[in-house]
């Protein structure tokens, strides 16, 4: 492991450490005799549906991967599952270390360089993004209710203070895009074993941007996503709804009964969206952020009350529950696909993070 990722790691188990001991402090009567309660009498149908909702989901992404190859190199889906489901086991078992591994192995699979992939990966991260914020904007804004309307609010003040605080950058960044635009056009004219070289590295750059040739690549790729991060929503709900109704014991002892089978789609996008703005910070195996956000919004005002009341203990359980199905669950196929494949896990991680390595250092140098 590198100096730079030994730091990073650092600093993020500093951090997750500060918020779970936070976080803790505020749980002086957890219960973990109720914890393992909730946890133990969870419906192993509904898990099973929605490991199997996650599984349907890595096939949607070697679909869309698919298409956005076929202008510049056709290939079957199916020849792209197994990089899915392989990459998304690395990047469980290593973190941030095995994030580059999906387009690593289809480059090398396809026969393509990796920073042509790379850019297809980062497309895939636009529309994974926007079909995010698609459907919580059309099962959110325009459903109503009252969680609804205090969301609203939320985003709408943090919206006016990032606005605020970043408005009076936009030049800046208008001359940075423009000093970028015109020293790629002085790089295609320059001459040397090194401007070949960095020239060679744009022009599959660019190339892998080429993935939307016509209207009907983009409303199928549209539709994959959508369908996609449904189905993942449909996997939250399932591991959600596996509590059923269970009975609760509120501060001050009222006790309740939480109808976690209640927690429609709408409910569940509110979680998905905390769970993506955590995962910004998370250690190998995927642990960090995410399950920490997931678990405070399931405390919050949004479910503490009726008809959900989640406790502490309840909220752990399911946000312990909720990263094993979604993120964890891959690992087994991804080993068996793996050794099938004859791909060593630790070498993909080390290769996969050597080739990003000369990603950042031959921007570096145009830079």
């Amino acid at each position: 492991m590198k100096k730079k990722q030994i730091f990073s790691l650092i600093v993020v188990a500093a951090i997750l450490g500060v918020l779970v001991y936070f976080q803790f402090r505020s749980w002086r009567t957890f219960d973990w005799a109720q914890f393992r309660k909730y946890t133990g009498g969870v419906s192993l149908w509904h898990i099973g549906a929605g490991v199997a909702l996650i599984y349907l989901g890595y096939i949607l992404r070697a679909i869309r991967w698919a298409i956005f190859l076929k202008p510049t190199a056709p290939t079957s889906y199916r020849r792209l599952i197994a990089p899915q489901v392989i990459g998304f086991s690395a990047l469980g078992l290593f973190g941030r270390a095995g994030e580059f591994a999906r387009p690593y192995l289809i480059a090398r699979k396809e026969k393509l360089t990796f920073t042509s992939q790379l850019a297809v990966w980062t497309v895939e991260r636009f529309f994974d993004l926007g079909s995010v914020f698609l459907l919580i904007a059309t099962f959110l804004f325009f459903v109503g209710g009252e969680k609804v309307r205090l969301l609203e609010q939320d985003l709408r003040h943090g919206l006016v203070a990032v606005t605020a605080s970043t408005g009076h950058k936009f030049p800046l960044l208008a001359a940075g895009i423009a000093l970028l635009v015109i020293f790629y056009f002085l790089l295609r004219r320059a001459g040397g074993t090194l401007a070949k070289a960095l020239r060679s590295k744009f022009e599959s750059f660019k190339a892998g941007f080429n993935t939307i040739h016509d209207l009907s690549s983009l409303l199928q790729i549209v539709a994959v996503s959508v369908a996609m991060w449904l189905m993942i929503a449909g996997a939250y709900i399932e591991v959600l709804h596996a509590y059923g109704a269970v009975p609760v014991t509120m501060p001050g002892g009222i006790r309740h009964i939480a109808e976690m089978g209640s927690l429609g789609l709408e409910d569940v996008l509110i979680i998905m969206a905390c769970s993506m703005a955590g995962s910004v910070i998370q250690l190998p195996g995927g642990v960090g952020g995410s399950q920490l956000a997931v678990i405070t919004i399931l405390q919050s005002h949004f479910f503490n009350g009726a008809p959900t009341y989640v406790t502490p203990e309840l909220a752990v359980s399911c946000g312990i529950m909720l990263w094993l199905v979604t993120f964890m669950s891959v690992i087994p196929a991804g080993a068996l696909l793996a050794r099938y494949e004859k791909i060593s896990f630790l070498r993909l991680s080390e290769e996969s993070a050597h080739e990003e390595e000369e990603a950042e250092e031959d921007a570096a140098r145009v830079l």
